[in-house]
């Protein structure tokens, strides 16, 4: 069945640009994604106030993107890679589209072994452009939508889509015209030129990154690498059409190598060397953003060119290195696999000429989802259509400021797996947030969690004793939501029953 899609750009908007002198086309767009990147890995503040790890980061083009756009201090993604990125090219929650791990090879899933549950044949293929490819999703993927309605696509960097030997590994069967370095695996071998980017002929493992040839045994970082590659694929587009370009970078994922350019600047602060390694990878992230603004400043595109900044889930706080836990993400609690909000809060900021507000602040509740529809809203395409439902909600009128933050609508997270690593939070389960209140339920345990995150952001005093009408009540939504979307649960392996919804009648 397929679902038609409007989304009108009203006459406001159209005379807003026109007062600023921009053009009556369709504006440019740019994703600039961030593998990993915690709440607190910038300079700029996405709490009441800075914090010790804001001042530990030098990152002056995020400052300077904040400065020209609008920041969002309530923005969320998944727990894990693959989820985000594919939520954010469908428009759909994790708990539909039901790829709700990290992908890599086919028909194989990349769980963590659980001594209770038995997790459900998600979809390990991840998203596939093609019907009838096995465990995976088929839908309409956003550039193909853009492409479809007249703009170049370019991808660049991390992809993470598909697993390998399936159609969505390739960003270019998914509505990119121009791959750059984007394929089955969601990190790299290596973030060295003179390590080849982790090709080593044919003992090359999966995780070598593709197509980066030009630098192989020069001394350049990849994130450089595949910034200077993304500006030549713009420089070299064609000239009568828009442009939507998709940066997502491999860092900050690990390997944690240092980047040389800026390594002994943070060994120097006192910090240590993998510490000093992850802030440097943090900074040369910054370096793309501000090339990238940059190159879009001395063509005269930036008038006429959108940036939305965004990491694909929280930091890597979850991991134990040598025994002390990483603590970027303080205070929220735990980071990556987690539901916890060190696992899901993420750092965004979007930059809309003639729109958004100059240093500018929002509220607006706001999941990977949202992108979706989002994004083609910008773009002025005013119907479309795709096989999927699309779970979510444009936040254009937050941008333009026609419309209130919205704290209200319920933002849902389904994550019925187990993910690789270990540390507070880092279970099965499933969360849901509705204004301040937020329930956290674990599958293992059958326990709900409750928590008030403007009073207790860090999630570390459970109020679920003592609120047990709102635990009900949010348990409720949430069931209601999960069995709406015909979520996948996991079972219980010593008697193959499906473990009981958040709400249990």
């Amino acid at each position: 069945m397929k679902y038609l899609f409007g989304a009108v750009l009203i006459l406001l908007m159209v005379s807003c640009r026109e007062e600023h002198g921009e053009s009556a086309g369709p504006p440019n767009i740019v994703v600039f994604l961030v593998d990993d990147m915690g709440w607190q890995d910038t300079s700029v503040p996405f709490h009441t106030e800075k914090t010790k790890f804001n001042l530990r980061y030098r990152t002056p083009n995020m400052e300077r993107l904040a400065a020209e756009g609008m920041k969002f201090t309530q923005a969320y993604a998944t727990p894990v890679c693959s989820p985000s990125r594919i939520s954010l090219l469908t428009g759909m929650n994790a708990a539909r589209h039901r790829v709700t791990n990290w992908t890599l090879r086919e028909n194989t899933p990349t769980d963590r072994t659980d001594t209770l549950l038995q997790f459900p044949p998600w979809n390990v293929n991840g998203l596939s452009p093609e019907p009838g490819i096995r465990q995976s999703v088929h839908a309409m993927p956003l550039p193909q939508l853009l492409s479809d309605h007249g703009y170049h696509t370019i991808h660049a960097g991390k992809a993470h889509f598909g697993a390998i030997n399936t159609p969505g590994a390739d960003p270019v069967n998914l509505g990119f015209q121009v791959n750059i370095a984007g394929h089955a695996a969601g990190a790299p071998g290596s973030y060295y030129g003179q390590e080849n980017f982790g090709n080593q002929g044919e003992a090359s493992s999966v995780w070598a990154v593709p197509g980066m040839d030009e630098y192989h045994g020069q001394q350049i970082f990849l994130t450089e690498a595949l910034t200077q590659k993304a500006l030549k694929a713009l420089g070299e587009r064609p000239a009568d059409k828009p442009f939507f370009l998709y940066l997502a970078h491999y860092a900050v994922h690990t390997p944690i190598q240092p980047d040389p350019r800026y390594f002994d600047y943070y060994l120097e602060t006192g910090l240590d060397s993998t510490e000093a390694a992850y802030a440097s990878m943090v900074e040369g992230l910054d370096k793309s953003l501000g090339d990238v603004m940059d190159f879009l400043e001395n063509n005269g595109l930036s008038d006429n060119t959108i940036i939305l900044f965004m990491s694909d889930n929280g930091g890597l706080s979850a991991h134990a290195r040598g025994g002390i836990p990483n603590t970027h993400n303080r205070p929220l609690a735990s980071g990556k696999g987690s539901l916890y909000e060190g696992g899901i809060r993420e750092p965004m900021i979007v930059k809309w000429p003639g729109y958004t507000p100059p240093a500018s602040e929002t509220g607006q509740h706001v999941i990977i989802e949202d992108f979706f529809p989002t994004i083609l809203e910008m773009a002025g395409i005013t119907a479309y259509e795709t096989e999927h439902d699309v779970d979510g909600q444009s936040f254009v009128k937050v941008l333009t400021g026609e419309a209130e933050p919205d704290t209200l609508r319920p933002l849902i997270w389904h994550f019925p797996n187990q993910w690789g690593g270990q540390g507070p939070g880092i279970g099965t389960g499933s969360a849901i947030r509705r204004g301040n209140w937020k329930l956290v339920h674990f599958y293992q345990s059958g326990i709900s969690e409750l928590y008030n995150l403007e009073k207790d952001i860090g999630e570390r005093s459970d109020l679920a004793n003592d609120y047990p009408d709102k635990v009900r009540e949010l348990a409720g939504i949430l069931t209601d939501s999960l069995k709406a979307r015909n979520a996948q649960m996991p079972t219980f392996k010593v008697n193959g029953r499906q473990v009981p919804y958040p709400l249990a009648e």
